[in-house]
């Protein structure tokens, strides 16, 4: 389970963070300008309004992260991890077409 303790330590830089279940299965993988404040908004109690998010987040066991120089070397690794991978809650990036 993911703790604010956990969320403290993240950086406030660009970077990628992926969403993982117990199984250590990748559920969703995410881009951020900076991580720390964008892996804290899932957990606000207010949440995210996509209706999506709130099944995922009650499957999510953990969080790891990589650090990018830049948004733009971020959104690419991005990209590249949903292709990889093809997680089920990234719906907009699984196919090659975009």
């Amino acid at each position: 389970m993911i703790d604010s303790a956990t969320i403290a330590n993240f950086p406030s830089c660009p970077g990628v963070y992926v969403m993982k279940g117990a199984d250590g299965a990748i559920l969703y993988v995410g881009k951020a300008s900076n991580l720390k404040q964008r892996v804290r908004s899932y957990f606000r109690l207010a949440g995210d309004s996509r209706y999506h998010i709130q099944f995922l987040m009650a499957r999510v066991s953990g969080i790891d992260y990589t650090v990018t120089a830049t948004e733009k070397e971020a959104l690419i690794l991005e990209k590249h991890l949903i292709q990889q991978h093809r997680p089920r809650y990234n719906f907009n990036l699984r196919d090659e077409k975009t």
